[in-house]
This record gives C-alpha cells, sequence and structure tokens, in this order.
C-alpha cells in the first residue's frame, strides 16, 4: 500500500473581479487545491471606479491586493499574470508572466474573465476617449480631469477664450449607470469642489454633455425612473443627448450623427466612453474548442448549470456568459461563482449530478450625484435621498475589508457633506503612460528574458499569434 498522500483536485479560477474571488471564498474551506490567476494584484470594486476618476476615492480603497484578502485560505494561491490560451482537451492554461509563458494543469476550471470596453468596431476612439473598465482608466481619465481646468485656467489668462471653452467642455458617451454616475460627478466637481479655486475661469461654467444612440438614459430600468432621472440630469445642468450615434473622435472634440439625420460635432479636450462592452476574448478562445459561436457581445453559450457544452469541468460565470439568468452586474458575476464553487464542491463529494444556475434578483440602483439616486428592488421604485442612501449602505456592504470601508465612508462624507476630494492628485504619468505603454510593450518579454533567465523556471516565448490579452481580471 503506497505512503503517498492522494492529490487533491486542481481547480483554476480566472479572474481576480468579483466572479473569480467570490469563486475562490466559497472554495476555501473544499478539499481542492485553487489557483487564482488574474492579470492584476488586486480586486476592483468596479462600480466606484468613477469615483477614483473624480478624485473621491483612492485606487486602494476600490482594489484591495487579491493576496490580502485571500491569505487566509491554506488551499488557494495567487498567480499574477495573463491567460493566453486555454486547453480543454489536456486540461491547461497558459499563463503569460512578464513577457514569459508557463502552463498550469487543471481538475477543474473556473472563467470568470470579464468584460471589456467596446468602441463598436472603431477602437482607435480609446486613445481620445478613454473607457472606465481598471485602475489605469481612472487614473488616466482622472489626470485629464482635473488638468482640463488647469490648462483652461492658462487659456483664459492669455486671452484664448475658444481653446479655454474646448478645455472646459466634458462629454460622456453612454448613458447607463457608468456615464450617468459620471456625468453627475462632473457636475459636483465643477459646481463645488472647484467653484472658487480659479482666477480666470468659473468652473462652475463647465459644459457637460452626456450622449446616447438610444432613446433614453438608464435603459434597464423602468420607464418612470428613466424620465425622473434624465429631469434630475437636466435640472443639474447636464445637456442629454439621445439618438445620438458617434461617428469620430479625435483630440479636440468628436462627430455624431443625431436622431435628426445630421452630423453634428462638439469641441471637447475631455471625452469619457462609457457606451458599451464586449465579452473577454477568452470567451471565444472556449468556443471555438467546441464548435460555438459566441454572441453579438463576445459572450460564451454555457449549459443550464454553466459548464461547458461537453466539459462538465469547465464553468464560465460572470460578465462573459451568454446565459438568461446571468445578467451583466455584479450580482450577475457573484451569484453564478458560487454556483459554480459549489457544483465543483459537490463533484469532489462524489455528487457529479448537475444542477441548473437560477438568478435571484436583489434589484438595481443608480445614484445620479449628491443626494440624487434612483431604485428599483421588484415592483418598487424609489427615488431621491432615500435612494441615494440605499445606493450608500449596498456599495459600502460590498466594498471587501473593513479598512476600506472605514476610508470609504469618510471620503464620502468629506465630499459629499462637505465639497473637498481628497484624491487630486494628477501626473503627466497618468495621462500618456498607457500611449508610451503601448509603444514599447513589443520590448517587456526581450527585456523581462534577461531578468528572469538566472532564475531557471521552465518556459517559453510568447508566441506572437495568441489570443489577445483577456479582460478585466481584476
Amino acid at each position: 500500500m503506497s505512503d503517498q498522500p492522494t492529490r487533491r483536485p486542481r481547480v483554476i479560477i480566472i479572474g481576480s473581479g468579483f466572479g473569480g474571488l467570490f469563486a475562490a471564498q466559497a472554495l476555501a474551506d473544499e478539499p481542492v487545491e485553487v489557483t487564482v490567476i488574474a492579470k492584476t494584484s488586486h480586486h476592483l470594486f468596479q462600480p466606484l471606479l468613477y469615483q477614483v476618476a473624480t478624485g473621491i476615492l483612492s485606487p486602494g480603497e476600490v482594489a484591495p491586493a487579491t493576496r490580502e484578502i485571500l491569505a487566509a485560505h491554506q488551499n488557494t494561491e495567487v498567480v499574477l499574470g495573463t491567460v493566453r490560451s486555454i486547453d480543454v482537451g489536456s486540461r491547461t492554461v497558459s499563463v503569460s508572466i512578464l513577457g514569459l509563458q508557463y502552463d498550469y494543469d487543471y481538475d477543474y476550471l473556473i472563467v470568470a474573465a470579464g468584460s471589456v470596453t467596446s468602441f463598436f468596431g472603431n477602437d482607435h476612439f480609446a486613445h481620445d476617449a478613454p473607457g472606465m473598465k481598471n485602475i489605469d482608466d481612472a487614473l488616466e481619465l482622472r489626470g485629464r480631469i482635473y488638468g482640463a481646468f488647469e490648462l483652461a485656467e492658462i487659456s483664459a489668462a492669455r486671452g484664448e477664450d475658444e481653446d479655454a471653452a474646448r478645455l472646459m467642455t466634458f462629454v460622456v458617451v453612454g448613458a447607463g449607470p457608468t456615464g450617468v454616475e459620471m456625468a453627475g460627478q462632473l457636475v459636483e466637481l465643477s459646481k463645488r469642489t472647484l467653484e472658487r479655486e480659479f482666477r480666470h475661469i468659473a468652473p462652475q461654467d463647465a459644459r457637460i454633455v452626456l450622449m446616447d444612440g438610444g432613446d433614453c438614459v438608464l435603459s434597464s430600468f423602468h420607464p418612470s425612473l428613466q424620465a425622473k432621472a434624465q429631469a434630475e440630469l437636466e435640472e443639474m445642468g447636464v445637456e442629454v443627448r439621445l439618438g445620438a450615434m458617434v461617428n469620430e473622435v479625435d483630440e479636440l472634440g468628436l462627430d455624431y450623427r443625431g436622431p435628426d439625420g445630421e452630423n453634428h460635432r462638439i469641441e471637447a479636450v475631455t471625452k469619457v466612453w462609457a457606451a458599451g462592452v464586449t465579452a473577454s476574448p477568452l470567451a471565444a478562445l472556449l468556443a471555438e474548442q467546441v464548435g460555438l459561436e459566441v454572441d453579438r457581445g463576445g459572450r460564451l453559450p454555457v449549459n443550464d448549470d454553466l459548464t461547458l457544452a461537453g466539459h462538465p469541468e469547465v464553468f464560465a460565470v460572470g460578465d462573459m456568459v451568454a446565459h438568461d439568468e446571468v445578467p451583466g452586474v455584479a450580482q450577475g458575476a457573484i451569484q453564478s461563482a458560487r454556483h459554480a464553487a459549489a457544483q465543483i464542491a459537490r463533484a469532489v463529494e462524489g455528487k457529479p449530478e448537475s444542477r441548473p444556475f437560477t438568478y435571484f434578483d436583489k434589484g438595481n440602483m443608480a445614484t445620479i450625484a449628491r443626494f440624487r439616486a434612483i431604485a428599483e428592488v421588484g415592483s418598487v421604485r424609489v427615488t431621491g435621498f432615500t435612494a441615494w442612501t440605499m445606493w450608500l449602505v449596498v456599495h459600502l456592504f460590498y466594498i471587501i475589508g473593513f479598512k476600506s470601508q472605514v476610508t470609504t465612508l469618510l471620503h464620502w462624507a468629506v465630499t459629499f457633506v462637505g465639497r473637498d476630494r481628497a484624491q487630486r492628485t494628477i501626473t503627466e504619468q497618468q495621462v500618456f503612460g498607457r500611449l508610451a505603454m503601448e509603444q514599447d510593450d513589443r520590448r517587456l518579454p526581450e527585456a523581462m528574458g534577461r531578468i528572469m533567465r538566472p532564475m531557471g523556471a521552465a518556459r517559453r516565448p510568447v508566441a506572437d499569434e495568441t489570443v489577445d490579452e483577456p479582460a478585466d481580471q481584476g
């Protein structure tokens, strides 16, 4: 009889967002070995990312370290790297770590790679209209927003009123929750925080434009709440333009086709893209391996129990899943991740029977500005201060870690009760660093090869034909 201990099943989780993190936590006490692979070292609370962009919160408050969160889980390890490919036949995951590639084997796989900003086939828009899906996006936007006011002050002092007007015009593309919340905070920033700080410009005169190709704001809400939200925005001074399809974006503004069919232009240096998302490229990679096709949003078709067709050991959860029961919100990722973890736990116990996933709708809410929000829980619809308070409580509850909860509450008190914002530091590197990295990223594998060669680890170069970098894994 062998004295060798029985190897525990290996579970790989791809992504450290809501899906990945909650799956790992659900498996903490199970007899499995868990490896969480993500391209960032943090768990991102994405619904509050716009508050990082507008100076209310720091990155650390919405993005605590994944290792810190999972430190007490003795069966879990964390790997920083980008998943380049998955082979469901050989049950391996290939990971790029600082330009070098490593393979990991699994018995069970949970793919929670999330989604990325969609520019609807116009990826060059990102150069002048960043999305808001990660910390880099938020810090870049913070630099652009606060930098626009600084440059406008200089232009106005020199009598260059046309340049100042262009700099003090802010356009948010996309009138979903992220776009509405960003537009509202731009108003709060200009009318409250910066009101008395400049000598040659009046920040409260900043022009805020919110545009969307649809015929309403917050399309996922009840029509009565949509109308209330739009009325609140317009009362605050936001220009709401619906039926507006963006044709082109450049550094000085954007062109769009209005509902009248005519082309129009808005001169604006700062643009924010919040118009749409598409699933991680890993969804298409998995679909191709089993002979399926992704939907229009790039999402992966799965079985009722969230497994991949023909592969009961592979689960997909969250935004990347084409399943009627999985909405593209945090609760969809959390609940589907917990379901996948429970299925794996049952299989390890020798109970492999499949259980379909059922989503419990806990409601929908969006904040518009200070003391203004809307909330919808079943047939109950709430607006105003009550909805705003509900929004605060729910979001505070889901922030990971007592330390982050306390500091977030303090910053909210300073910003919403007073008028200050603690996180206003901006640098040129935040604004232009991404562009520089895009130009130099081909040098990374060679450089890291020189650095890591003495380590002697088994590795291989990243192939040029590997899948594009996957979606938000943090």
